[in-house]
């Protein structure tokens, strides 16, 4: 049985508050403007509550929230809630809103319409602006009529509802998506050949460019994948990777950094990773869970090399992985993976040469293709793989 209690804890949107008591989880708090502010607030709401350490089930709802927060997928609709309080017509409406899946958004209508209320959209609202378990009870995927943004009641307003929801939509734009990239691979294709009368005739010999984003629902999904198949036949590293999930059978979807770090030693080894790999994967995890690995919502904005700088500092991830994130995973259109074997094939094949280029034979002629040099590397590969 829990003793009442309350804990701050850090988030991308700022310092959140919880409490939690006998039934579970019975409040989940925005930042206010400050911390001090944050703590106030609780303790005049639960006077009974001591600020204090977050007991194990408590801390594991805390690392979800940092996690969805951060941009990556997690799983809320299994933190237990205490609704002793609410009224029946208010939990109809939050255990509704808990199924909006992260990334999408029903109106107040829509919501009203699935409770059992047609025409209460007002009311759906009232109960949503009072909602003590904001982020679990996911009231800023509800958005008024026309797609507009509508009222927001927590501290920050509408500006955080917008940066939440800018979080969660930036997730399933970069990793749940329909694999299209970011740019017009045509315009791509017609600049390479009007630029370069070689590659030019290797971009007719293929065809159109059908080059596609790999899905995945979070970058620390997308990199732990990399480092298991890290100098693996495909399928030798898809049956370890496979095992690997497969410690975790209550998890949904993708594996998370909580699942790595709460693993052991012998069970990852024993699914088939070797040792580097094993601390590689516990390097990648940490990072993620001290927050030193860009959410998704940040690693837009950064530049190509800045996202390898960030990266290459995990423990197995060295240039050429994150090369490969970077053209498959975020479509960035410029990336000329100078190590890739199959790229300086293909350049031979291409290009006619006894030998591979070096790399600054590769770069020199490649300065004719920027900005498209991912399109010219995906046209290099397919020239290797007419070999095969």
């Amino acid at each position: 049985m829990m003793k009442p209690g309350f804990a701050l804890f850090e988030t991308a949107v700022g310092r959140c508050g919880i409490v939690w008591g006998e039934r579970g989880v019975a409040c989940v708090c925005l930042p206010e403007a400050r911390p001090a502010d944050t703590r106030a607030k609780l303790v005049r709401r639960f006077p009974a509550a001591l600020e204090s350490s977050p007991p194990a089930v408590v801390q594991r709802a805390v690392d979800r929230i940092v996690t969805l927060l951060r941009g990556e997928t997690a799983d809320l609709t299994q933190i237990e809630l205490d609704m002793a309080t609410v009224s029946p017509f208010h939990r109809r409406v939050y255990d509704l809103a808990r199924t909006i899946p992260s990334g999408s958004t029903l109106s107040y209508g829509e919501l009203a319409a699935r409770v059992g209320s047609p025409g209460g959209a007002r009311a759906v609202g009232q109960a949503l602006g009072r909602n003590p378990f904001a982020i679990v009870v996911p009231c800023h995927r509800v958005l008024a009529a026309g797609g507009k943004i509508g009222g927001f009641s927590a501290s920050g307003g509408l500006e955080i509802k917008r940066k939440m929801l800018k979080i969660e939509q930036a997730e399933r734009s970069l990793f749940d998506g329909d694999g299209k990239l970011g740019f017009d691979p045509a315009l791509a294709v017609a600049h390479l050949r009007a630029s370069d009368t070689k590659l030019r005739r290797l971009i007719d010999r293929i065809g159109p460019c059908r080059m596609q984003l790999k899905t995945t629902p979070s970058l620390f999904a997308a990199l732990a994948e990399s480092i298991v198949y890290q100098q693996l036949h495909g399928k030798a590293a898809a049956t370890i990777f496979a095992r690997v999930r497969a410690l975790f059978p209550r998890a949904r979807g993708a594996i998370t950094a909580t699942q790595i770090l709460n693993a052991s030693e012998a069970d990852l080894r024993g699914a088939g990773l070797s040792n580097g790999k094993y601390l590689a994967l516990q390097d990648l995890a940490e990072r993620t869970k001290m927050g030193t690995i860009p959410a998704l919502a940040q690693i837009q904005k950064l530049d190509d090399e800045a996202i390898i700088e960030c990266l290459s500092e995990v423990r197995g991830i060295g240039r050429w992985t994150v090369e490969m994130l970077l053209i498959f995973r975020l479509g960035r259109p410029d990336i000329l993976p100078l190590d890739d074997f199959g790229v300086r094939k293909g350049y031979s094949i291409a290009f006619g040469t006894s030998e591979l280029p070096n790399k600054a034979e590769l770069e020199a002629r490649a300065k004719r293709w920027r900005p498209y040099r991912s399109v010219a590397s995906w046209y290099l590969w397919r020239a290797t793989d007419s070999l095969a």
